[in-house]
């Protein structure tokens, strides 16, 4: 069979390689000159092509449907994408939380793997060449329209990628085409994105507005909570490390929260952060208690056994009390405003980053038309889909780009054999 992948990702080579494998003419589509655009940039260059999570750990991490990706993961696993990766001469690592990556820290060393297997397979690639339209007869996908001519097509393996990342071609073109042929597109939105925040609230629970006052932009905190609160209950709260940039948060926890509010109304949605998580406010009250009431330290400096320096004057605005203030004649009432902001410091959610800034895209193609096995359509009997176009995401530490692979790898597959 004439078999043509659109995208040359790492679901749509994973697909084409097990396609060739089982004996079908393949050639690939992409809109770029190379192959892996968005893998470059995977892990900070150093792609995190995957995880070692058992497999019940590996689908906790899955956001949106994860019972879909299932039976593609038991086909082509963690473990197997590993396989892969050595066999083609990449000697990989595990890092902290399961993340795996080549030894040598280079996204080029897993994309140049990919290129030696299509070669070897003899799969043709055509690049520069943008997916324009399907034409279609009778129910089924005759031919295949590019920017680089039309090529006749027995089956087609869609593996364009989702809306974020542009630049890397990963644009959303596939979720029209594929729409035009019938297929329900979940709307796209961000997920591990960063977070756009509006400002926050002082002791009296009265925004002040970021223009006021600047978010302490770089400041990285370790060890803390972010609860995602709305309509006063908490829809996900993640401990670790954040980062505040110049509009809000972003960083490993700012990340995973943002994949599960990117539904919710932002017009009912706080982010707040626990500073001191290990404490609860009473132990806390009573270690401000002792620190402060036999020294004649200013506030601000006595704030250094809390916090980071660049977020003490940032506090001392939220809390509403003059840095210099000796912390001796710090009132009982005061002292409550302390615990509270370290405790809850409270910021009103703006909206997520521009879509095109996300790491990975939540929504896409509706996987109840999509069989889960095979990733073949239920509505064109000669079209697969795969990768990042269909609705399924996960959360940072290699879990996506392994379902690229393995949904990759069950749409090949599931082409059949000859």
């Amino acid at each position: 069979m004439r078999i043509h992948v659109i995208g040359a990702g790492p679901a749509g080579c994973m697909a084409a390689i097990r396609a060739a494998e089982n004996g079908h003419d393949v050639v690939i589509i992409e809109k770029n000159a190379k192959i892996g655009r968005k893998l470059y940039i995977s892990g900070k260059g150093r792609c995190n092509l995957t995880n070692s999570a058992d497999y019940r750990t590996f689908l906790q991490n899955v956001v949106s449907n994860p019972k879909f990706p299932m039976s593609a993961l038991r086909a082509f696993s963690n473990e197997d994408a590993e396989n892969f990766f050595t066999n083609a001469g990449v000697p990989l690592k595990t890092e902290r939380g399961g993340r795996v990556f080549p030894v040598s820290d280079k996204a080029s060393d897993i994309i140049d793997a990919l290129h030696r297997k299509l070669r070897s397979l003899r799969i043709g690639v055509v690049f520069s060449a943008e997916l324009l339209s399907l034409n279609t007869s009778e129910g089924k996908i005759t031919s295949v329209i590019t920017s680089g001519g039309e090529f006749f097509t027995d089956h087609v393996i869609m593996a364009t990628g989702g809306a974020s990342y542009p630049l890397t071609g990963s644009d959303g073109k596939g979720y029209g085409i594929l729409s035009a042929l019938g297929h329900r597109v979940v709307p796209p939105v961000p997920a591990l994105s960063a977070s756009v925040l509006d400002g926050v609230y002082d002791r009296g629970g009265k925004l002040i507005g970021s223009d006021t006052l600047p978010f302490p932009e770089g400041l990285s905190l370790r060890n803390v909570r972010l609860n995602a609160v709305s309509k006063g209950k908490t829809v996900r709260s993640e401990f670790g490390e954040m980062l505040f940039t110049s509009s809000g948060v972003s960083g490993p926890i700012a990340l995973t929260v943002s994949s599960y509010v990117n539904r919710l109304d932002s017009s009912d949605l706080v982010y707040v952060i626990d500073l001191k998580p290990a404490l609860d406010e009473q132990t806390l009250d009573k270690r401000i208690c002792g620190e402060f009431s036999s020294s004649n330290k200013a506030f601000r400096n006595a704030l250094a056994e809390f916090l980071p320096h660049s977020l003490i004057p940032y506090f001392c605005a939220v809390c509403g009390i003059n840095g210099a203030k000796q912390v001796n004649l710090i009132t009982r009432e005061e002292r409550k405003r302390i615990v509270s902001a370290l405790k809850n410091m409270t910021f009103r959610f703006r909206s997520l980053a521009p879509l095109e800034e996300a790491i990975v895209t939540a929504g896409g193609i509706d996987v109840k038309e999509i069989d889960p096995r095979t990733m073949r359509s239920k509505i064109i009997p000669n079209l697969s889909v795969c990768g990042e176009l269909l609705d399924v995401d996960a959360l940072t530490g290699g879990f996506n780009i392994q379902l690229a692979l393995s949904t990759g790898y069950a749409a090949g597959n599931g082409v059949g054999n000859l």
